[in-house]
């Protein structure tokens, strides 16, 4: 069927409408994505993309992403036209209270948004961990008789996502493993926010994308038959690269006043949507989608039903020929993760002297065993971080089913693509490198936890404890900045048993990310707790490590490393001390408050903390009655216990707190 440029013409018009009136109605949102795209957005929903709207989640069909989120109007526009579950009632209400079109898309608010994308650059590295998935479930999947995977992601970018440095980090990423599924679309309208984008740019970006190994493509992206030889060029290639097609555009098309300038980009133009819908032939109906665009976009869902159905007919085939295949599969779309999965780690032995980090390496392996779509990736330091899977193979353009993804030293563009391989909704998704480096990556982890993304983060070296390499290497600040952020859970085990317990409730928990702070020091087996109160310990969050002989008196509390040294202090201070360790702040929140109440008694105001970080943190704790020692000031370049020493991270200093304190 050939490309109806008459009707798909008035759509994008009519397109246009519904964004400039949405805008108008809430005086806020950006225009200028929204109008100078309309005629590709037209090809994509109308005629281009593989879709079925009745089921968004469809596992093989083409993604969009939208990197450049600032244009979210455009994207709602086209999903209501393209038939998704976004009446026009939810158009009525873009930006508005629980509606279903918020300012920028949102991962599971609406159907057919793929990914959140408001910070620019974000989208181009989940497109990347999405086509990094798609290559995964194919070559894990498709056989010889039946190819159920054989889809593109699209992701329309603007010139802000081409200057973001995690773009750039994905892109090089991408090209470099050969992601010849990936279609980047730079909507180049020459235009930022602030001015014309002369004034901050001189490169040539197609040039750029060609280093990196792209195919790259330059058209005139108002020309909808242009656009779409373009896209037919990039979906056909198989070389091994994947495509970048620079579309160039204008900036708020429709609305003279502001077309073709910065004012353009966001709601400037608002105030003359009214002469703006009379130019582009719409009646005084806001709103307006004319029958003719209707009874055609219609007529393009049945055939993209259609299309649905041969190929539902062709994976019933492939799960009666492949039942285990397809129970993997089934397993990995459902998120289930294997019962008493604690169970399947080993337990240490109770003199070994382990580092936390190795100890993560350990209980790694039988949690992959276990977990055959469970993915693990370094920033280039997984013989430093060890959480390399054991048998698993590396991921490369030749071998896309190995289960290790060598990101380089890209930890922002790192966690944008396991965003993108957790959106993409079949694999689990982990990654490692050195806590100190969370403040690279941290836009993409805060992303992870809006979304509310099952993401594992395996962050080593945790503390000054590092040592010798110094206070660049040693996070002061790091860990308790992450328990600032919603929805995440931040583990830090104290010892390799704890370890063993992080790493479960890790991959127990869907709903969410989960951080795990390990060392790159060696520390004590904590023989004197109990095995199995140390791992199902960690699962509650915080636990009672020691109990107190005869009357409470005091509470001493840490987490990590520093266990050690509450652990040895309470020894020293007598029978009514109490040792309770507090891995993970997120998880105690969530217990009952009889639970709580029952580790961490209100009648006992006496409370020390350890920790070798910033103190703050911990005062919801030990309330304002209580001493926390801490740190305020950065680490040491000597070795890890020198350092600690040096900090006053040790047993003595909580003994003198301890004493401190006044009397009950």
């Amino acid at each position: 069927m050939s490309l109806n440029v008459e009707i798909l013409s008035r759509a994008a018009n009519e397109a246009r409408g519904l964004c400039m009136d949405a805008v108008q109605a809430s005086k806020s949102g950006h225009l200028g994505l929204p109008l100078g795209c309309a005629e590709m957005g037209a090809v994509l929903y109308g005629y281009a993309l593989k879709y079925n709207p009745d089921r968004p989640r469809w596992i093989n069909r083409d993604y969009f992403v939208l990197s450049a989120g600032h244009g979210s109007m455009f994207l709602y526009a086209w999903l209501h036209l393209g038939g998704y579950d976004l009446p026009m009632s939810e158009i009525k209400r873009f930006r508005q209270l629980h509606s279903k079109t918020p300012g920028h898309p949102e991962f599971s608010e609406t159907p057919g948004v793929e990914c959140t994308t408001g910070p620019l650059g974000q989208g181009v590295g989940n497109a990347t961990g999405i086509a990094v998935a798609a290559k995964m479930a194919a070559a894990r999947f498709n056989t010889a008789e039946h190819r159920i995977f054989d889809q593109h992601i699209i992701c329309l970018a603007g010139d802000g996502d081409m200057q973001e440095g995690v773009a750039s980090e994905a892109s090089a990423f991408a090209a470099h493993f050969g992601l010849d599924n990936l279609i980047i679309i730079y909507d180049s309208n020459a235009v930022t926010l602030d001015a014309a984008a002369k004034e901050t740019q001189s490169e040539d970006t197609g040039k750029r994308f060609e280093a990196y190994g792209f195919d790259v493509q330059e058209i005139d992206g108002e020309d909808m038959q242009q656009f779409l030889d373009a896209l037919n060029v990039a979906k056909e290639r198989d070389n091994g690269k994947p495509q970048f097609i620079i579309a160039h555009t204008l900036i708020g098309k429709g609305v003279p006043e502001v077309a073709g300038t910065h004012k353009a980009h966001g709601e400037a133009g608002w105030k003359f949507v009214d002469a703006a819908r009379k130019g582009l032939g719409l009646p005084d109906e806001h709103y307006f989608v004319s029958q003719e665009v209707r009874d055609y976009f219609t007529e393009h869902k049945r055939k993209l039903l259609a299309d649905y159905d041969r190929w539902e007919k062709t994976y019933n085939e492939w799960c009666t020929k492949n039942p285990e295949k397809a129970k993997m599969l089934d397993d990995g779309i459902e998120g289930k993760v294997p019962v008493d999965l604690l169970s399947k780690i080993p337990n240490f032995p109770a003199d070994a002297q382990l580092a936390t980090r190795k100890a993560g390496s350990e209980a790694l392996q039988p949690i992959a065993q276990a977990m055959p779509l469970l993915i693990s990736g370094s920033a280039d330091l997984h013989g430093s971080t060890l959480n390399y899977i054991k048998d698993g193979g590396d991921f490369t353009r030749n071998t896309p089913s190995g289960r290790n993804i060598h990101f380089g030293i890209r930890e922002h563009g790192m966690c944008a693509i396991l965003n993108g391989i957790s959106y993409h909704g079949m694999f689990r998704a982990s990654g490692a490198t050195f806590m100190v480096f969370t403040d690279y990556c941290r836009a993409s982890i805060r992303l992870s936890a809006l979304s509310r993304l099952p993401n594992i983060y395996i962050f080593t070296h945790d503390s000054i404890g590092v040592g010798e390499d110094g206070p660049t290497h040693e996070p002061v600040e790091t860990v308790s900045s992450v328990r600032l952020m919603p929805h995440i859970d931040v583990i830090r085990p104290a010892d390799p048993e704890e370890t063993a317990g992080a790493f479960a409730a890790a991959v127990e928990r869907t709903d969410g990310p989960t951080l795990i702070a390990l060392t790159r020091q060696v520390v004590p087996i904590l023989s004197e707790i109990d095995v199995q109160l140390r791992r199902e310990g960690v699962l509650r969050g915080g636990y009672i490590a020691k109990r107190e002989q005869g009357k409470l008196d005091l509470i001493i509390m840490s987490c990590g490393s520093e266990l050690q040294h509450a652990l040895a202090a309470a020894k020293e201070l007598g029978d009514g001390v109490r040792v309770v360790s507090i891995p993970c702040f997120e998880r105690f929140a969530r217990e009952s408050e009889e639970y709580r109440e029952e580790v961490l008694p209100k009648s006992c105001r006496r409370r020390v903390a350890i920790e070798a970080g910033v103190p703050e943190i911990w005062y919801q704790y030990v309330g304002l009655d209580g001493k926390v020692i801490g740190l305020h000031d950065f680490g040491l370049s000597a070795p890890g216990a020198e350092v600690m020493k040096e900090r006053g991270i040790d047993a003595q200093h909580v003994i003198d707190a301890a004493k401190s304190l006044s009397p009950r």
